[in-house]
């Protein structure tokens, strides 16, 4: 099928090697004043991968005219500018899929329902979530991830289209849990980098089992299922996003602590501000997002903050 990717960061560039390499035609599109286009332009490569002659560069917009699929892998606060900017071609009947994982601070909107409120109803909107680096993927390691949409049929076309030998797919059942968890599992990530920074990795284990339980229970308030926090999108995501070398988010609360720049994406660090405010509407408890949210805003005392998390009132586990 003709698939368009919108966006040349790590992400959008892995997705549009991928769905090459399973015989798509694809295009990259990217802002001409983009970095990373501009390498991609020069050589088709970027640090992580080389693109294949097979695959369209371009810094036209117009390429979205004639895709059946837009996939659209940017950060999550540009979203809507992204929309904005497609509103002039006036799109119908394509399969739009979301490949970034956040909520807008501004509105608290899910992404596809971002999406939902700019697109024609006859385009269908899906979502791609679920543990994967650049790094391992194309280096041949295979992974699990899920594909969730509100229009079924939908769902089911997008699995069956783009499952491989590299990247198993599994159809979501619950699009608000899949969206929220995929967003919240960022800021665990973040919690997990600040322990790694301060010394205490070792309390992995009990963020792992506490953030899940805490995102669980701000999905059920939101409408969706708890459970689906301990699928892919968050739980099955936490090796990649609280462990690897390769997170960013991880790498960004490590080097936050210790007072170190960090000049990459961290989606994390906005999904925080998203969460406590989503925490506050629903009235929901969320201590590890807020702890969070308060050393990365408030200036909170970052050793305090973290201890605080683990001397909180005994009480029984569930």
């Amino acid at each position: 099928m003709k698939v368009t990717v919108i966006g040349c960061g790590r992400w959008g560039s892995t997705i549009t090697w991928y769905l090459d390499s399973i015989g798509n035609t694809v295009t990259l599109y990217g802002r001409a004043t983009s970095p990373h286009m501009q390498q991609f332009m020069a050589d088709r490569t970027n640090d992580f991968l080389r693109l294949p002659e097979s695959i369209t560069l371009t810094n036209d917009l117009d390429c979205v005219k004639d895709a059946e699929v837009i996939v659209i892998s940017v950060n999550s606060q540009g979203l809507q500018k992204v929309f904005d900017e497609l509103a002039p071609y006036q799109l119908k009947n394509k399969i739009f899929i979301l490949c970034m994982k956040g909520i807008e601070i501004s509105t608290g909107r899910r992404l596809s329902q971002v999406a939902e409120d700019n697109l024609d109803p006859s385009n269908r909107i899906a979502v791609w979530l679920g543990p994967g680096h650049v790094q391992t993927l194309y280096k041949g390691v295979p992974t699990c991830m899920v594909i969730d949409s509100a229009d079924e049929e939908t769902k089911r076309f997008l699995v069956d289209s783009f499952s491989s030998d590299l990247i198993r797919f599994y159809y979501g059942t619950d699009l608000i849990g899949n969206e929220i968890g995929g967003a919240a599992k960022n800021v665990m990530g973040i919690a997990a980098g600040m322990l790694d920074g301060v010394g205490k990795t070792q309390m992995k284990g009990p963020l792992m089992s506490r953030g899940t339980y805490e995102v669980g229970k701000l999905i059920a308030a939101m409408g969706g299922n708890e459970m689906s926090a301990y699928g892919l999108c968050h739980l099955g995501d936490y090796e990649a996003t609280l462990f690897s070398e390769h997170s960013h988010n991880r790498r960004f609360g490590e080097m936050f602590v210790k007072g170190e720049k960090f000049d990459k994406l961290a989606e994390g660090y906005y999904t925080a501000d998203a969460m406590v405010r989503l925490a506050d509407k629903y009235h929901v408890e969320l201590p590890i997002t807020r702890a969070v949210y308060d050393i990365l805003y408030n200036g909170a005392d970052i050793d305090e903050t973290l201890n605080r998390l683990f001397t909180r009132q005994i009480k029984p586990e569930f």
